[in-house]
């Protein structure tokens, strides 16, 4: 692969990454969210309550990061957090019913930013980008494999 390509490609992805947070941001600051707590609520609102480390496994991200957002988003009313019952050690985290309302109201801010995202984009080119972006994030994953 030559320079020019890798350049060129490697700035896209960059430029994708930071402009797609940045309108996410924006849709995400009238409801009181910043990026990341919205992962967090739409993974709630998918799977149910779950611990912490489990919730900062299923993010990617480290469990201080779930820990400081638990904290925000729990003193909004949106989440709960009580002792696991196997581990007082470990919290699980739970919706409020206010968390469920603001989980639907993201779920359709998400629709929007990606309908805007793919405008103009052919639907058979839409409809291959989500396993290819999957892929390319599988490609330059750090992360330790989990046991399965």
């Amino acid at each position: 692969m030559d320079f020019e390509y890798a350049d060129a490609l490697n700035q896209a992805i960059r430029l994708l990454s930071l402009r797609h947070r940045a309108r996410a941001a924006a849709l995400l600051a009238p409801l009181g969210l910043h990026p990341g707590q919205e992962a967090l609520l739409l993974e709630l609102d998918r799977t149910g309550p779950m611990i912490q480390a489990q919730l900062a496994d299923a993010l990617g991200c480290e469990p201080p990061s779930v820990t400081l957002m638990t904290r925000k988003l729990e003193s909004a009313g949106h989440i709960r957090r009580a002792p696991a019952p196997s581990d007082k050690r470990a919290s699980v985290v739970e919706l409020t019913d206010t968390g469920r309302a603001l989980a639907a109201r993201v779920k359709e801010l998400w629709c929007a930013l990606a309908e805007e995202t793919l405008r103009g984009v052919p639907a058979a080119t839409a409809a291959e980008l989500p396993a290819l972006l999957r892929t390319l994030t599988a490609n330059v994953d750090t992360r330790p494999a989990r046991d399965a």
